[in-house]
């Protein structure tokens, strides 16, 4: 026995109860469903089967079986440098977001292709449709400022037929905006999701870079490759994530009726008084933090509704049952 052998929890409890990865990835179940994962995967120095985190080709290789195990997509691809997110942490945000729509319906999540949802920057990777259709069934309008993503991740619909009739693509062409140009008069969603860039320059998202790909053992490199990939519109925008999500709810508002829970992912617990700050203003009727636990990273989820009892009501009757 390797005296450096790990010992690994059964699961990872801080995920969400209905995600698939909860458990250790496995790797021999993974390299049978997808064969060019193989070449990536090596024994560690605590003789566990793992793949190197930094490697971009890795990470993508273990998505795509991911994806094929455990949510039947059988072609999956992103471009070179486009975000290759972590399917975990994705996963979890659609639970929660599920549970949220459960909260308003006697606990009952509301499955099915009349459940509309909005994912604002869907990027190259389409991996909150994908999630979201496959566990409830749910319809996506992906909408992204990036034509490039928009045409990958239209590349994915288009071959894995399961999703053709279930997700739909959006450029949006006026770059500050989130809702305006994407919403059509009289269209209705009942959700929205998002995950913001974190960074407020290239400079901070190259620094952070830096640091993951050193906390994964890489130190040495000097011009450290991104593990998990990114565009500039991926990972920063001017006034980073704060800005980004306060844009979000100050435009929201205008869309009161067209949404029951605007929501999206903030990273940055300082961030969250000046999120409800911009709530309060713009009046919503109902606010929530929801936290989100991923491993070492802890995450939260801001909801928020501008819809009365009543409307809530009379959405729920007409829509969700």
């Amino acid at each position: 026995m390797n005296p450096q052998k790990r010992e690994h929890p059964v699961e990872k409890t801080s995920l969400h109860p209905r995600n698939k990865h909860r458990e250790r990835y496995d790797f021999e179940i993974l390299v049978n469903c997808s064969p060019e994962l193989a070449k990536f995967v090596f024994i560690n120095k605590f003789d566990d089967k793992s793949i190197d985190f930094a490697n971009p080709l890795a990470v993508k290789a273990l998505n795509k079986a991911l994806l094929k195990q455990y949510y039947n997509i059988e072609n999956w691809d992103i471009p070179e440098n486009y975000l290759c997110p972590p399917i975990p942490g994705r996963a979890d945000y659609i639970h929660y977001v599920a549970d949220l729509l459960g909260s308003k319906n006697i606990n009952v999540i509301p499955k099915g292709q009349n459940i509309k949802c909005l994912d604002i920057g869907v990027g190259a990777n389409c991996i909150y449709p994908i999630i979201g259709n496959t566990e409830y069934g749910w319809t996506f309008v992906g909408s992204d400022i990036d034509p490039v993503a928009i045409h990958a991740a239209g590349k994915i619909i288009e071959l894995n037929p399961t999703l053709e009739n279930s997700i739909e693509l959006r450029l949006q062409k006026i770059r500050k905006c989130f809702f305006d140009g994407i919403i059509q008069k009289g269209e209705l969603f009942d959700l929205t999701v998002c995950n913001p860039p974190f960074h407020a320059s290239a400079a901070e998202a190259n620094a952070a870079t830096f640091r993951k790909v050193s906390n994964l053992g890489n130190i040495a490199k000097t011009k450290p490759i991104q593990n998990f990939g990114g565009q500039s519109s991926e990972l920063w925008c001017e006034g980073g994530e704060v800005s980004f999500i306060i844009g979000m709810i100050n435009e929201s508002k205008k869309f009161h009726a067209s949404c029951f829970w605007f929501t999206t992912l903030v990273s940055r617990e300082e961030n969250l008084k000046k999120v409800f700050v911009a709530l309060r203003k713009a009046e919503a009727t109902e606010m929530k933090i929801i936290p989100m636990g991923q491993g070492n990273k802890v995450s939260r989820m801001v909801a928020w509704t501008f819809l009365s009892p009543e409307n809530q009501k009379s959405w729920i009757t007409s829509r969700w049952r």
